[in-house]
């Protein structure tokens, strides 16, 4: 693959420095849920359903503020919401380790609602900054480097709370929590290209840009963080079964790399193709690999034609979504991705868990590639009533 249409992209000015920043920017972040767990199973000596309330709490909190802090980006600006949600992660994470568990619990709500916007912030500068016509291979790039976050920050959350403990660990991230906001801080990206800050200042209606497509594009992304995180449960479940279980790190980190590698070749193909058909053959995808057992190997194998789908899906609804929403309104919307992110994630862990529980992990990938090309398919007239299909699809024309 010719490296000359990154080359491009990365000689744009800002653009380069908007993803370095990014990626370090998101580490902390991606260490957060793993930090907050083991305290409360280690530092408070809780259980694990405890924990898993605590992780809760954050998450609801995190759905709600997404939006919210992207909404007050397109009103004030991004420094005003930086300097209040860097503030606010810096008062959580220092004092957390020393709360009670019933304190901690509407401490992580709070933390969660007004939690650093970087994902949402770093997407909606990036549609500023890159052409309309190079935004697919940018959105690619990034979604490759959020890959390479969470293969680092989780890891790196463990292995403090491993070394320090988790009242220093808790310290660390509050330290990367800020160093991540002062950053974007000193940055300061733009939030809208030039050719849209001379177009006069219009009043954007939420009817304007929230129709039932946009609806349904959210729907889709819900349903693919949903099959990911029952992918990954399933594989962990799968190889416990077998008694890899101590392969397990290295199958999760081949997966993730299948999606780096779908992401830099979707990034450089001269055409796009439509969320709906990535996504939907993501899950349809998933849907036999539960039929391959024995060695872990083989089940690996097998994921590679869903894995490689994963960043290309997610990168196309960003894209999709920059296309359909108006620059005044970018920032909740891209908020309001962030949340449908949330949204799979947190739901699918315990339906996952229990279809594992009550039927193996091979039902349980049918299960929820089936469910995400329903979902897909419910999209579709949606889709075609809201009159594009992101970037030009080579299969789904709208």
């Amino acid at each position: 693959m010719a490296m000359e249409p990154y080359r491009r992209l990365l000689s744009i000015p800002g653009v380069r420095s908007l993803l370095l920043v990014g990626m370090v920017a998101r580490i902390p972040a991606t260490a957060t849920g793993i930090t907050l767990t083991l305290h409360v199973v280690g530092g408070l000596g809780l259980g694990f359903a405890q924990a898993g309330m605590a992780g809760m709490a954050s998450t609801v909190g995190m759905a709600v503020g997404a939006p919210l802090a992207g909404r007050l980006v397109d009103k004030h600006g991004l420094r005003p919401v930086l300097v209040v949600t860097t503030l606010a992660q810096f008062a959580f994470w220092t004092t957390a380790w020393a709360l009670p568990f019933p304190a901690l619990l509407l401490a992580a709500v709070l933390a969660g609602l007004l939690s650093l916007p970087v994902f949402s912030v770093i997407r909606q500068c990036l549609t500023a900054l890159v052409p309309v016509e190079q935004r697919r291979m940018g959105f690619s790039l990034d979604s490759m480097l959020v890959e390479v976050s969470y293969m680092t920050g989780p890891a790196l959350g463990v292995a403090g709370v491993t070394l320090l403990g988790s009242t220093w660990t808790m310290c660390v991230v509050a330290l990367g929590l800020v160093g991540s906001g002062t950053a974007l801080l000193v940055l300061n990206p733009p939030l809208r290209s030039a050719e849209e800050l001379e177009a006069p200042a219009e009043k954007v209606s939420r009817r304007q840009w929230l129709t039932p497509g946009l609806v349904t594009l959210l729907g889709t992304v819900t349903a693919a963080t949903f099959v990911l995180t029952a992918t990954e449960l399933s594989l962990v479940a799968s190889m416990k079964q077998a008694g890899d279980t101590a392969w397990t790190g290295l199958a999760i980190g081949i997966w993730c790399a299948y999606s780096l590698v779908g992401g830099f070749v979707y990034g450089g193909l001269p055409r796009g193709f439509s969320p709906l058909v990535l996504i939907g053959m993501m899950g349809a995808l998933t849907i036999p690999v539960g039929l391959v057992g024995g060695d872990w190997r083989w089940l690996i194998l097998a994921l590679i034609p869903a894995g490689v789908l994963c960043a290309p899906g997610l990168s196309a609804t960003v894209d999709t979504l920059s296309r359909w929403v108006p620059a005044g309104a970018r920032g909740e919307a891209m908020g309001l991705h962030g949340t449908a992110l949330l949204i799979g994630g947190a739901s699918s862990a315990p339906i996952a868990g229990a279809l594992i529980d009550s039927h193996g992990p091979g039902w349980t990938l049918a299960a929820v590639g089936a469910g995400s090309v329903a979902m897909v398919l419910i999209a579709l007239p949606f889709w075609r009533r809201n009159g594009a299909a992101g970037d030009g699809s080579m299969v789904v024309s709208v």
